[in-house]
């Protein structure tokens, strides 16, 4: 039952985001009925702010093609995975984790990935006050975690794999847990004494530099993951096949388009890459779904309620 009302509850959360879109009739790209894009609430702040990350380079598509886009912002990873298998969305942009989740259902493939200096990768970090003697993950041990979405690679999956792989059992060996929903809220309750280490990406972690969030002084890195392919943008498979082809090759073109600026090249939480990857390898999403198959629903339920401990 449980399971049954989490589910409806996130359903009910990514209609709510597209329900104006949904109504439109079949999107096609024109004006009257512009393509459904859903973005993952990565960096938290205003759905506002999370649009203004991806509108310049939705921008520059819709210059080079004529397609129009519909940009919304999901309340959750979860949600941004039922609105695209419930065919309330065209494109989406995922994390690694909610990729796999919603590629494995049948619903999502591969459209482009971002590059930046010929990877597309990015790394997920525990982060601390300077001032504390921790030093690697096992460290963590007895301390104050906080975690973004649990449906997110780099501010949940990656980190509590971590700590699986150093010998830490999350229940057991964590003093307390707190869910925050994003890289910005883990970041903040940190800074601001609610925890002593947060889970995050380091993209977020420098975009918090960069915007003046958080000094960098005061903060250290606890320990670093693997590389992790980049948070991907991906198409519904029930999309025409002449239109996803259309979308790839623009997305794989874009950034020598004429009359697009390098400013409108962006990728993950809005920073400026070099271009896009559209025949990136669905195999290199494998190790997100090794990670993934660590976290058991019973493991996320634990995790869950010791988070709901006050």
């Amino acid at each position: 039952m449980k399971k049954l009302l989490t589910f409806a509850a996130t359903l009910t959360l990514a209609a709510t985001a597209l329900t104006p879109a949904a109504a439109q009739g079949v999107a096609d790209g024109t004006k009257e009925h512009p393509l459904r894009v859903l973005l993952i609430p990565a960096d938290g702040g205003t759905e506002s702010g999370t649009k203004a990350d991806y509108a310049p380079v939705f921008n520059a598509i819709t210059r080079t093609t004529g397609l129009q886009f519909d940009l919304k912002v999901g309340q959750s990873y979860g949600a941004v995975v039922e609105g695209m298998c419930h065919q309330l969305a065209d494109i989406a942009f995922f994390g690694p984790v909610s990729y796999v989740q919603a590629h494995k259902r049948g619903c999502a493939q591969l459209l482009a990935v971002g590059v930046e200096k010929g990877e597309s990768v990015y790394y997920a970090g525990m982060f601390a006050k300077a001032n504390t003697p921790m030093a690697s993950v096992k460290d963590v041990k007895g301390k104050r975690m906080a975690f973004g979405d649990v449906n997110s690679a780099s501010s949940f999956t990656f980190q509590v794999a971590m700590l699986m792989d150093a010998g830490l059992d999350p229940i057991r060996d964590l003093s307390a847990i707190r869910m925050t929903g994003s890289h910005a809220n883990s970041l903040a309750a940190l800074t601001q004494g609610q925890v002593d280490v947060a889970s995050l990406s380091f993209d977020s972690y420098e975009k918090a530099v960069e915007q003046g969030a958080v000094d960098p002084k005061q903060v250290k890195v606890v320990a670093k993951s693997i590389a992790i392919p980049y948070p991907p943008l991906a198409l519904n498979s029930k999309l025409p096949e002449g239109l996803k082809t259309r979308l790839k090759t623009a997305f794989s073109t874009v950034h020598k388009a004429p009359g697009v600026t390098p400013d409108m090249i962006r990728g993950y939480g809005g920073k400026k890459i070099d271009s896009f990857d559209t025949k990136f390898s669905e195999d290199e999403f494998n190790v997100a779904a090794e990670k993934l198959a660590l976290l058991t629903d019973e493991l996320k339920g634990q995790i869950l309620k010791k988070a709901a401990e006050r």
